[in-house]
């Protein structure tokens, strides 16, 4: 508890806009709510059964005070309609220059892969000021990805993407929880988001990243060799099987005729469900990857393709 507020003080700007919103709304709703209760009980007072009063109805209303009450409240709503969804929008639209971090969910942890090769269990550590967007998938049951004190939730669904952005801008350790109950051991499934200044950052990136850990991108490099999937892909085997070099944002067209943008979920789904979405011009005749790789080793692989470079060597933009 922080002060008057039962609740832990937001974190971000985002977080203080919904705390904004909340806040209107439930003045919203007193304000519309009170005169109504003031009123009822005025009225159970003055017609109560024993005193004197008139009791026929007026023979007249008045057409502007009845049609204002219900205008109003309309017009109040509508507005918060508006900035509600503009909120929601926003969280949908994350900057160009968000830091990907994949996270994969399984009963009963969560497993956060930095770019740069650092990997976590529970903890999420973030620089202070940068925006950082989650791209999330579980390996199992549906989980849901909850930051109070950012005022952010999202799904974490299996066979899916789900992404979340957010900036913090206040540094210190902050509750992460799974707000879907996901099994019996649902209630240890939690851990801390700790926000850090650049430098503090800086340095536990540094201390984290050794070893020779591999990043995301690399191990995906790796399993795509390892796995056979440069026989048919490489651009020099072009005909058998699309090439995916430069793949990642572009516009896909498929057997149908229809296009899809080639983002993080199309990817997936070309290595559990390859007949899904056919390229045009080839043959559906890729197996399913489903039962061989798991749910971090396809995050790699999705990294490694994001960014695979093309045959001139530029790097793949979203």
């Amino acid at each position: 508890m922080s002060g008057f507020f039962p609740w832990q003080p937001a974190a971000s700007a985002y977080g203080r806009q919904i705390d904004l919103l909340a806040a209107a709304f439930g003045t919203m709703v007193w304000l519309l709510a009170i005169p109504v209760f003031v009123l009822m009980a005025v009225f159970a007072w003055r017609y109560r059964r024993t005193r004197e009063v008139n009791r026929q109805n007026r023979p007249n209303g008045n057409v502007w005070v009845e049609a204002s009450w219900s205008v109003i409240p309309f017009l109040m709503i509508l507005v918060f309609y508006v900035w509600a969804t503009s909120l929601y929008l926003d969280l949908r639209q994350p900057p160009e220059d968000a830091v990907t971090i994949d996270v994969v969910a399984k009963q009963w942890m969560w497993k956060f892969q930095h770019p740069e090769g650092a990997r976590e269990i529970n903890d999420l550590h973030v620089p202070v000021g940068t925006p950082i967007k989650l791209v999330m998938t579980s390996q199992d049951v549906i989980h849901s990805l909850y930051l109070p004190a950012l005022r952010i939730k999202q799904d974490v669904v299996p066979g899916r993407y789900s992404t979340l952005w957010f900036t913090a801008d206040r540094a210190g350790a902050y509750p992460l929880r799974c707000a879907e109950f996901c099994g019996a051991d649902h209630s240890v499934m939690g851990g801390k988001l700790i926000v850090m200044e650049a430098a503090d950052f800086a340095a536990w990136q540094a201390a984290h990243n050794g070893n020779g850990a591999l990043s995301a991108a690399e191990r995906g490099a790796r399993l795509y060799r390892t796995s056979g999937c440069a026989g048919c892909h490489d651009r020099t085997q072009e005909g058998l099987a699309p090439a995916l070099s430069d793949i990642f944002g572009r516009q896909v067209v498929l057997a149908d005729g229809s296009r899809t943008r080639a983002d993080e979920q199309y990817l997936r789904d070309a290595i559990m469900l390859p007949n899904k979405q056919v390229v045009a011009g080839f043959r559906g005749i890729m197996p399913s990857y489903a039962a061989s790789f798991s749910a971090e080793e396809v995050a790699d692989l999705v990294a490694f393709l994001k960014s695979a470079p093309s045959a001139d060597g530029r790097i793949a933009q979203p």
